[in-house]
């Protein structure tokens, strides 16, 4: 799995999880804090959230264009630079008013723009590492390695958010309470949230470090085609056919994953509004492992120790990766032995299901694809991306059962309907982090293998901007929250996912053959 891979993909991967940590705590509760600081509806906060989101998948783009011009490291380290003063203003405690919201506007803009420079251009990167062809063949695999990575950071970015929010709470003399409106409480929790932007300004620093000590690993892929071209470096040359194929093929790609993302990126607004009205965060029984983050971590560790044992080639090396997962195990079990019997969850807490979920199945959908390219049977990746839709049209599925029954949010109002087993939201989460895992890390890998050199960078950001569209229309469910019944909306997104995958299947000839 890690085996026979450049050094440069595990440097630029810690560079990117400790910025994706601080990102994903900061989007744990952005909608939360909304609603907390300025009193907004869901469709309210959640059409900010959507926009914010927008904007930090569009912007790749622009980075992309500027990033094949001047190059791809001046360009991420001008963005975590610009991410940090978006970041620190967030942080700063500006009230309720006018002044709070154009502070907290101006702060997404910067976290937008850095992001931009940033995100996509650490990932053209990696991907040139990969134009090796001695490590060609593991394009797939790194970038799965990659996706993982960012994951974890993005794993503990709920547990931080709500240690911070129940430390400034306590401190306040309050609990979290998910249905109370006193004044008083709101300013505790809306100042409590903003805590959690310093953490984003920390996380950055680390990820400063970690890139620039390790700048040597990867130096040499930073080098753009016109670069390239200068410096005489063999340069690989397309015919305009296949310029033009190409660049088709990943255009069908970026429109059909648009419906994807429109659907997955509930997890902060509807999924999240969901876990706040209807579920029962009194968490009981064994299910209450799943609200420990430090349990989840040594699950997810075990994984990889239990694969090293069946894959290590040495009696020796078996053994320790045994006793290995037989401790990360045991103290995983421990840790749930010492928790309460009652574990009361806040809604932001599901949100650290989806990035478990990637990096302990991660190594099993690499053994999975790595069994069936041995066999010749391997799926493409637009054959994977088509599969995902489907997958995720089945994760919807799932919570519209749990929807059953259910007073409407109209009907709701600002009470609650806190009857639902957590379980319902976690087997969501699974089934759409299975669909993640077919989709995400092979899409950007295919960009990354398909791409013409001289429009690496703008095809990156393209895929970024497709992003961008869709997580924009993730708003729709949230603007029909109060409008619809619950059925109704999760109905819309499955119709979405169907609807994209049949047309991925009908495209499916066409885009393999302009990319072979």
């Amino acid at each position: 799995m890690f085996k026979n891979q450049p050094k440069g993909l595990f440097a630029l991967a810690l560079a990117n999880t400790g910025e994706r940590f601080g990102y994903y705590t900061m989007l744990a509760i952005l909608a939360l804090l909304m609603q907390a600081r300025f009193g907004w509806s869901e469709a309210a906060a959640g059409q900010v959230y959507a926009i914010f989101l927008a904007g930090v998948y569009f912007m790749p783009l622009v980075g992309g264009i500027i990033a094949d011009k001047i190059g791809y490291g001046k360009c991420v380290t001008v963005g975590i630079g610009v991410m940090f003063l978006g970041y620190l203003a967030l942080a700063l405690p500006a009230g309720s008013g006018t002044a709070a919201k154009l502070v907290m506007f101006g702060g997404l803009a910067l976290v937008a723009l850095g992001t931009g420079l940033f995100k996509g251009n650490l990932q053209v990167l990696v991907g040139n590492l990969y134009d090796n062809p001695k490590y060609a063949a593991k394009r797939d695999d790194a970038f799965s390695l990659f996706y993982m990575a960012i994951n974890i950071g993005a794993m503990f970015a709920p547990a931080m958010a709500k240690k911070i929010t129940e430390i400034s709470l306590a401190k306040a003399g309050y609990v979290y309470d998910a249905a109370c409106q006193e004044a008083g409480y709101l300013d505790a929790l809306s100042g409590a949230y903003g805590l959690c932007f310093g953490v984003a300004c920390i996380s950055l620093i680390f990820s400063v470090c970690i890139y620039f000590a390790c700048r040597n690993w990867f130096k040499h892929a930073d080098v753009t085609a016109k670069q390239a071209k200068a410096s005489e470096a063999p340069v690989v040359e397309l015919t305009p056919k296949q310029t033009k194929d190409r660049l088709t093929a990943l255009f069908l790609v970026f429109a059909v994953v648009i419906f994807f993302w429109m659907a997955f990126h509930q997890n902060g607004s509807a999924l999240t509004f969901f876990a706040k009205k209807y579920t029962n965060l009194a968490v009981t029984g064994s299910m209450r492992i799943g609200f420990n983050i430090w349990s989840l971590a040594l699950l997810a560790a075990s994984v990889y120790t239990l694969f090293g044992t069946f894959q290590s080639t040495t009696k020796r090396a078996q053994l320790i990766n045994a006793g290995v997962s037989s401790v990360l195990l045991m103290g995983a079990y421990v840790l749930y032995r010492l928790m309460p019997e009652t574990v009361n969850a806040q809604p932001s807490d599901f949100q650290q299901f989806n990035p478990f979920f990637v990096v302990a199945l991660t190594p099993i959908s690499m053994a999975l694809f790595g069994s069936l390219a041995k066999k010749g049977k391997e799926p493409s990746a637009p054959k994977k991306i088509a599969y995902g839709m489907l997958v995720a049209a089945l994760g919807f599925l799932i919570i519209t059962l749990a929807s059953f029954g259910l007073t409407s949010p109209m009907d709701l109002g600002q009470g609650t309907q806190s009857i639902l087993s957590p379980g319902w939201l976690i087997s969501t989460y699974l089934t759409l982090t299975f669909a993640e895992l077919l989709l995400s890390p092979m899409g950007i890998s295919f960009v990354s293998k398909v791409a013409p050199p001289k429009y690496k960078g703008i095809m990156m950001g393209c895929w970024f901007a497709a992003t961008a569209i869709g997580n924009y229309l993730s708003s729709i469910p949230s603007m029909l929250w109060n409008k619809i019944p619950l059925m109704a909306n999760w109905a819309i997104l499955i119709g979405l996912c169907l609807i994209a995958a049949i047309i991925m299947f009908a495209l499916m000839k066409k885009i393999e053959e302009a990319t072979k």
